[in-house]
């Protein structure tokens, strides 16, 4: 009889399997298969068949790129769409120091020779900072002036000999964690040779030449990276005896963040090669270490190698531009890009661009000007781009959980359990990125999961951005919020915290009146010391109900309640669903969220009627301003600046600055 077709790897089922195909076979017939002996031969049989199709259903996943979960069958996957993964990339800071040869010396130059600059300090560890090249400052009356990039690692040197005995030789780098960025290769003819050849890393064959003298890396297994030079047709190719010099840094990548405080140690040598020991002054840091990352990750592998060979090293649609910048800025967290025809009003032959770097908020104008220099070599005729500081987008939940007493101790554990289980969702891959959604039945499971107390659980959604104001200066607000606003036709739909304005006495807020279904005028009003609302400016501005923008007239705001000068806006979305619209990044906010806890006294068997039942409105409280409400009994300290200049501060990268200074919003 034929053998029974297996669809599971149980091991129990393939044993019962293997029993019904011998008791079908008549030479079997009187045969105890509950017996010893037969019991052991078919358990032996049912653990090879079991590990066979283990191995068999694991070397199926490995080969293909979606489910191999092994990282050198996905880099390896990915090398056959012709995708490089990033290596680390060693942190960076900028350093300046003198050196003081005498106002007497007779000496041009000074060199500061690759290798080996300054040892940082940070967290109680120690940190070697290098430069992979040499440097050379000219003197001026006895100094030296030196105002460099150092990045984090330890600078290696390795030499590998062409052999063309060996069919298969390899030049492999021995170092993992490479920053391949700082990898140089030079040729010499011989190992007697003096003169070096610079040969330059490509990542694609466009332009190669019989005679270009170019290379290529790929990574290998443990996170190590082998050279490829040119066969002769694609590339010059090497000959028997020819001596390959590499240089790179080996880099703690992301751990040599943050580091500020530098020691010299360094080797300098003037223009005669004369070592100079004296006359250096103490590391002055312009810019402490940043933009360490760590070598990319399998699940960005996955994501970008796909989209990086759909792309063609061109960059024609946004998508094109998602794909490529990543791999130019390996410090990229999140890209968004989206053409100037889909701004407002409309800027044809634009591509906007926004970066949220893996470290800190925002990426630096030194970054912004080297990515689109890289960017010329992908971008076609006629398109410009440009980058815009995101915006950031938070969504808060004011949340009121049932519980039962009987199933929980101490409330305020229950509480904690509530934000951990928000926390592990405000770190996940739903938000924290271009395009991202706040998903609210997702958010109303997680609140109900976090524990077996909770019985239900009324939750509300609130959006806010952070006015960055100007406090220098008159200036116009634009913010967008990317979501339609929820309209109660009665106003008093947007709430800030406080500020004071030139030439009104108090503390101020925003908030709207309504007008019609899609417009509303912002006015600013303060509170008496009764708590009522005395309107100091009607005509403040705009409020869009159906696109969720706010226009702030000329302003100028000498002061805010909130730290480093932000204002905080909300308003409630129509939909609870929110998400991320272009360059708006979007983060949930659980230290500003809010998270109360009532006893379900139906759950708990203490009044099953429900006559007693405390129950949660669904709909916003009516308080008309964010935060504590100040009365104009209280003062906050203001400083005033006379100007007669004017900014136009913008939130939405579609709006235009109309002066020569301007603040943002994010």
């Amino acid at each position: 009889m034929a053998f029974t077709q297996y669809t599971n790897l149980d091991f129990e089922e393939i044993k019962v399997s293997l029993r019904e195909y011998l008791r079908a076979n008549s030479n079997f017939t009187d045969f105890d298969f509950e017996g010893s002996n037969l019991s052991v031969l078919i358990d032996t049989l049912a653990y090879n068949t079991y590990v066979t199709a283990y191995n068999t259903n694991m070397v199926a996943n490995e080969s293909f790129i979606d489910s191999a979960t092994l990282r050198e069958n996905v880099v390896a996957l990915a090398r056959n769409v012709g995708y490089v993964p990033s290596s680390r990339r060693a942190a960076t800071a900028n350093v300046s120091f003198t050196v003081d040869l005498g106002s007497g010396t007779t000496k041009s130059s000074v060199t500061l020779k690759s290798g080996l600059v300054a040892l940082g300090d940070f967290a109680n560890t120690n940190y070697t900072f290098c430069t992979p090249e040499d440097i050379t400052s000219p003197v001026t009356d006895g100094f030296a002036e030196f105002t460099i990039d150092i990045k984090q690692g330890t600078f290696v040197t390795n030499e590998f000999v062409v052999d063309t005995s060996q069919p298969n030789q390899k030049f492999i780098i021995p170092n993992p964690y490479v920053d391949t960025s700082t990898l140089k290769v030079q040729v010499r003819d011989t190992l007697t040779s003096s003169s070096r050849k610079t040969y330059s890393q490509i990542d694609n064959i466009v332009g190669i030449s019989t005679h270009s003298e170019t290379f290529l890396i790929q990574e290998i297994q443990d996170e190590k990276y082998e050279l490829l030079f040119g066969d002769g047709v694609l590339g010059k190719k090497l000959s028997n005896g020819n001596v390959i010099n590499s240089t790179y840094i080996v880099t703690d990548g992301v751990g040599g963040n943050g580091v500020s405080n530098f020691s010299f140690s360094g080797k300098l040598v003037d223009n005669d090669g004369g070592l100079i020991t004296s006359g250096i002054s103490d590391v002055i840091v312009n810019e402490r270490s940043s933009n360490g990352a760590e070598v990319e990750s399998i699940d960005t592998i996955r994501n970008l190698s796909t989209r990086v060979y759909s792309a063609q090293h061109r960059a024609v649609t946004a998508n094109d531009y998602e794909a490529i910048i990543p791999t130019i800025f390996p410090n990229a967290e999140s890209v968004t890009a989206y053409g100037g025809e889909d701004s407002s009003p409309p800027q044809y032959g634009k591509v906007f661009l926004s970066i949220k770097p893996k470290n800190g908020r925002f990426i630096s104008d030194f970054d912004k000007r080297e990515l689109l220099d890289k960017l010329k070599r992908y971008s076609v005729a006629g398109i410009r781009q440009e980058f815009v500081d995101l915006k950031y987008l938070y969504v808060e939940v004011d949340s009121t959980v049932y519980y039962n007493t009987n199933a929980v101790a101490n409330v305020n554990n229950l509480k904690t359990s509530i934000r951990n289980s928000l926390e592990t969702y405000a770190n996940s891959s739903d938000l924290n990125s271009f395009g991202s959604r706040f998903k609210y039945s997702k958010v109303l499971n997680i609140i109900d999961d976090s524990s077996s107390a909770v019985t239900s659980n009324i939750t509300k959604v609130i959006i806010r951005r952070n006015l960055d104001v100007d406090t220098a200066n008159f200036a116009q607000y634009e913010l967008c919020f990317g979501n339609k606003f929820h309209n109660r036709n009665k106003g008093y739909n947007i709430k800030s915290t406080g500020f004071t304005v030139d030439g009104i006495r108090g503390v101020c807020y925003f908030t709207d009146t309504y007008i019609d279904d899609k417009t509303g005028r912002l006015i600013i009003f303060r509170l008496n010391n009764t708590g009522e609302v005395q309107i100091v400016n009607n005509n403040a501005g705009t409020v869009k109900y159906d696109i969720g923008e706010i226009l702030i007239d000329t302003i100028r705001i000498l002061s805010t309640i909130k730290s480093d000068n932000v204002v905080e806006i909300e308003a409630i979305p129509d939909s609870n669903d929110v998400i991320g619209l272009k360059d708006l990044y979007l983060q949930l906010s659980i230290s500003h969220s809010n998270i109360s806890c009532v006893a379900d006294i139906i759950s708990t068997g203490a009044d099953t009627s429900g006559a007693n039942y405390v129950s949660t409105s669904s709909f916003t409280n009516g308080s008309k301003v964010r935060g504590v409400a100040i009365t104009d009994t209280s003062t906050i300290s203001t400083t005033t600046t006379t100007t007669s200049s004017t900014t136009t501060s913008t939130s939405s990268s579609s709006s235009t600055s109309t002066s020569s200074s301007s603040s943002s919003s994010y």
